[in-house]
């Protein structure tokens, strides 16, 4: 968030900004009236017309989570704080303006079955798949792909690791938790940031089967270098993120010595700082991009 505003300031762009944790300051009402949304935001002292909002980047936290909700002694407290958010959700998912991004599409992130089917039926090649409960299935399937990698099925972040010895003496363990297998798939890992129709792709070296962690799995930190994508493959990624209904999107791909590329995955809310840290792409304006041009056109529309 602190690198978006950033790269708004610099582009001279009026935007305002909601503190979560500052929920008892704020109040939101709207109206559906002939298929039009109006209504009001009101923060601290300052009130806003919805109409007003062209775009929006969100990245909420769970409201339940929130200190002052955590630490409130009167129930009023955390209920006025879940209708608020409950209120300024709604109003975000049926608003007129570019929202980055909405919930709706990035709930198939909450089933990575679901979110496989998707990215598949975008042509991209997914590694050889089970998700099971069966200990027996899933020795089958290591003696058969000989290197496996296992992770969890929801949105949750888990740990990716290589299925071991110690794992296998541990798989009973499967029977209360479904879990997901893949064949490993050799390559070179490479995160895509899809923002519109902009394209910044990184690619990570590192011996870690979980890059994110390479530093406990290795010994040492991932190094990463921004690389460029050929048209078409970029272009596949653009149109992969515009059909999941995505404006901003993490695409978790692997590039293999004989160049072809597999797809694990679509992350709705990436945390794209950590790849814009390593390699100075401008992801951060590339956003802050977007959202000026959304709230540009919208202003043309109305005037239209």
């Amino acid at each position: 968030m602190r690198l978006v505003r950033d790269r708004l300031d610099a582009l001279g762009a009026s935007y305002v900004v909601f503190n979560q944790r500052h929920f008892g300051e704020c109040e939101i009402t709207f109206e559906v009236a002939s298929g039009a949304v109006s209504g009001r935001l009101r923060l601290g002292s300052r009130v806003h017309s919805l109409d007003d909002f062209g775009a929006i980047y969100t990245r909420l936290m769970d409201d339940r989570s929130l200190p002052e909700v955590v630490e409130a002694t009167e129930s009023s407290k955390r209920d006025y704080c879940r209708g608020f958010h409950d209120t300024l959700n709604h109003w975000m998912e049926i608003s007129a303006a570019t929202v980055i991004n909405r919930y709706v599409p990035m709930g198939s992130n909450s089933s990575k079955p679901y979110q496989t089917q998707l990215i598949r039926a975008q042509g991209f090649r997914i590694p050889e798949t089970m998700i099971t409960s069966d200990p027996q299935r899933v020795r089958e399937f290591w003696a058969s792909h000989k290197r496996v990698i296992y992770k969890s099925l929801s949105s949750i972040r888990s740990i990716v690791k290589t299925l071991d010895e110690t794992d296998v003496e541990r798989l009973d363990n499967v029977r209360w938790c479904p879990t997901q297998f893949q064949a490993y798939v050799d390559g070179t890992n490479v995160r895509v940031h899809v923002v519109g129709d902009r394209v910044y792709a990184t690619a990570i070296e590192t011996d870690a089967t979980d890059y994110r962690y390479a530093t406990r799995q290795a010994g040492r930190a991932a190094a990463l270098r921004e690389v460029r994508l050929n048209d078409e493959l970029a272009g596949r990624c653009v149109v992969l993120a515009r059909s999941m209904g995505l404006t901003l999107a993490g695409i978790d791909l692997k590039v293999t010595p004989d160049d072809e590329v597999y797809c694990f995955e679509v992350n709705p809310s990436p945390a794209f700082s950590f790849y814009e840290n390593h390699t100075g792409q401008a992801i951060s304006e590339g956003i802050a991009q977007c959202l000026i041009e959304a709230d540009a056109s919208s202003l043309l529309s109305a005037a239209a």
